[in-house]
């Protein structure tokens, strides 16, 4: 699973907020042409990413950027403007099956080999939005190789409900766990939509703890000052690292003397736990490898 604790939206038509991401400490800069861009400015914005993911890139972020859905008849040539090599993968709205995400597929193929990149290099984080789209959610996650990830877009979806979002979103837990669940089904990254009050870090790290709790992997911010927050819920807590550090030790010592199962603290310690610790230690590992290939 890849690395995508924090994803911060970059609105693609504004360029100081384009060079401020140059020192964005997110592990995705999302260049955005979608619902942060007014409509008259959606060709400035296109234009502009194509102009700022290499920069970018050679600042060290990993970009994405996201395209305007399907049916606004936008999609195909935004993707053939964006796709080149600097380019991670590409964030889509507004599909309610697989078939909206194979479409997707079908378009960014001949792209790939036009940059000369191969296939499937580009890859795709769907937003999962409306009531029909919970339906087909794992079949959504599963519709291509490209799927690095879904979203949960609570604003879309309470809409496309005709409910009401409050602060507590009591009124989409059950699709938002639904995200979650199929994400983690697919072996694919569970992303959950932005926290809106960006003035508000307490209620942030509430609803990041939240998703956290649900099984999401990482969040979308919408502004700078989240992504910090974000990133700390969504990477393992130093008390939670030395403990799985003491379990794998303590299980291959076990290993050796040919024993099944031990205790650590009085608590039994068998295979689950052990994977938990794995994961846990290779999560660590990822993060510091990306941390480490990013310039300060």
């Amino acid at each position: 699973m890849e690395l995508m604790r924090s994803l911060v939206f970059v609105p693609g038509n504004r360029a100081n907020m384009l060079e401020r991401a140059l020192g964005f400490h997110a592990d995705i800069v999302m260049v955005d042409l979608e619902d942060s861009v007014p409509p008259g400015e959606k060709g400035t914005a296109c234009e502009m990413a194509v102009e700022w993911v290499p920069k970018l890139r050679a600042a060290g972020r990993r970009v994405m950027v996201r395209v305007n859905s399907l049916d606004t008849g936008l999609t195909a040539g935004e993707l053939a403007a964006v796709v080149s090599p600097d380019l991670a993968g590409i964030s889509i709205g507004k599909g309610d099956t697989q078939w909206d995400l194979q479409q997707v597929d079908r378009l960014l193929a001949p792209l790939e080999n036009s940059v000369g990149i191969p296939q499937g290099s580009i890859r795709v984080v769907p937003w999962i939005e409306t009531a029909m789209a919970i339906v087909h959610v794992y079949e959504m996650a599963t519709a291509s190789q490209r799927i690095a990830g879904i979203a949960f877009g609570g604003e879309d979806y309470t809409n496309d409900m005709g409910i009401i979002r409050n602060d507590f979103g009591e009124e989409s837990y059950f699709a938002r766990s639904s995200v979650a669940i199929a994400a983690r089904a697919a072996g694919v990254a569970g992303l959950d939509g932005p926290f809106v009050g960006f003035r508000d870090p307490d209620g942030l790290r509430k609803d990041a703890g939240a998703a956290r709790q649900m099984g999401y992997t990482g969040k979308f911010a919408i502004h700078p000052s989240q992504i910090d927050i974000i990133n700390e819920t969504f990477s393992p807590n130093p008390e939670d690292v030395t403990y799985a550090r003491r379990v794998m030790e303590a299980w291959e010592e076990a290993e050796a003397a040919g024993r099944g199962s031990l205790s650590i603290d009085g608590r039994m310690v068998d295979v689950p736990v052990v994977k938990r610790a794995q994961n846990l230690l290779a999560l660590v590992a990822e993060i510091e490898r990306q941390t480490a290939a990013i310039p300060e």
